[in-house]
């Protein structure tokens, strides 16, 4: 019996999808994972660490988001009390260090090899997130967009920790 050489191919697409809900199951925030992930048309023939890269790649863009948001906000230093400006400005330093720092360091980590590092990176981008938060003595003004951060960062981290499992056990 034969079979035309197309028979086997929606298997295959089947097959990458099924190793972006595995991956994402693997993480905290499984429908987070899989909006950062589905979209992606390279999350299409990616592998783990592709995936991992468009997680850091979304990261970066939420981090970039929440930003430009504080420069408006801070733009707006007239109408500002000084803890809020304070605790903006402090914000502002800390998505500064995701955006300049952090994905930089987990990309190139990811590039190398060097997935403890990655991990590190994106942990620490989770941090930077927490603590802006922590900077308001009253609910932030940037509380639902730490939190996309923060856990978009954590799965970042997961994806990377999966990797990781990966390797030890070749």
């Amino acid at each position: 019996m034969f079979l035309p050489v197309n028979a086997f191919r929606p298997t295959l697409l089947l097959g990458k999808l099924n190793l972006i809900e595995r991956t994402c199951r693997q993480t905290p925030f499984y429908d987070l994972c899989m909006w950062s992930l589905k979209p992606s048309p390279e999350s299409r023939d990616a592998n783990v660490n592709k995936l991992a890269q468009i997680v850091v790649e979304s990261l970066k863009t939420q981090a970039t988001e929440t930003l430009d948001l504080i420069d408006e906000l801070l733009q707006d230093g007239l109408s500002l009390n000084p803890v809020m400006k304070k605790a903006l400005t402090s914000c502002a330093e800390r998505y500064n260090v995701i955006i300049r720092g952090d994905v930089p360091e987990i990309n190139e980590a990811l590039k190398t090899g060097n997935y403890k590092s990655a991990e590190k990176g994106a942990n620490d981008a989770a941090i930077e997130a927490n603590s802006c938060e922590i900077e308001f003595p009253a609910k932030s003004p940037l509380s639902d967009m730490n939190k996309v951060v923060h856990d978009v960062s954590v799965v970042a981290a997961s994806i990377v920790k999966i990797i990781q499992t990966k390797f030890s056990i070749m």
